[in-house]
């Protein structure tokens, strides 16, 4: 095996805006149990989104990382999406679902994990689950309050086909769009399309991730769990 050197690496080390090579350290809370709610990770969330969106002004704070996984390969795929809804059944999407990649990926593996992080206040949430789809009524129910510019998009997108360039390339798209448009020229209420709309994932576990100095981070997971109180076992994790 070919032995790699320092300086042939392309990032080493890298520590954000210091100079040094040392990582970032987090120092601006703690987590204890006694913080957490004794019953309910969504609760929980709950009191931590809020805080991130209306007191520390966190950026879009319902940014997060969706993961998937095709069977029977294993290949896991994540892309960055915004969460729309929590619901006493779990976290709620909204993407296509005929021809992406996370679509292929839930029709063979009806599995899905999320990944919050909240620079602002040092914070991570971790959510890993089964994933449902929301019926046509719940997502167009959605759907109604997007931008008209972003429904048109929804029917003309064949989320993540290629784009070919010697056919157009984004040409094509751009011509679809004018399809759509005029197909709905004059129709406000736009129906939502059957391969669009939200996707629900039902917790198994719920992580809660406070940054902690020399890395030794306070880590607090809600395990479903029939047989206690509330449906949910809390326990501390190492760092």
């Amino acid at each position: 095996m070919a032995s790699t050197t320092k300086d042939s690496k392309l990032i080493f080390a890298p520590a954000g805006t210091n100079t040094s090579p040392q990582a970032d350290q987090y120092t601006k809370n703690s987590l204890s149990r006694t913080q957490l709610h004794p019953t309910s990770p969504f609760t929980q969330f709950h009191t931590w989104f809020t805080h991130a969106r209306d007191t520390a002004r966190v950026h879009q704070p319902e940014t997060v990382c969706l993961s998937t996984c095709s069977l029977p390969t294993g290949a896991v795929s994540s892309r960055y999406v915004y969460l729309k809804e929590l619901d006493p059944r779990g976290f709620v999407i909204y993407s296509n679902w005929g021809t992406s990649r996370k679509a292929k990926d839930v029709r063979s593996n009806p599995r899905a994990s999320l990944a919050f992080w909240w620079h602002e206040v040092e914070r991570q949430v971790r959510v890993e689950g089964t994933v449902e789809r929301l019926t046509e009524r719940e997502s167009q129910a959605y759907y109604d309050l997007r931008a008209r510019g972003s429904r048109i998009g929804a029917w003309a997108s064949e989320q993540s086909a290629v784009l070919r360039e010697e056919e157009g390339g984004r040409e094509v798209l751009e011509r679809r769009v004018r399809d759509v448009e005029k197909r709905f020229e004059g129709v406000e209420e736009i129906p939502v399309p059957e391969f669009w709309g939200g996707l629900r994932v039902v917790p198994e576990m719920v992580e809660f991730w406070q940054g902690r100095e020399s890395r030794l981070h306070d880590r607090f997971r809600y395990l479903r769990d029939e047989g206690v109180e509330g449906g949910w076992r809390i326990e501390r994790l190492s760092p």
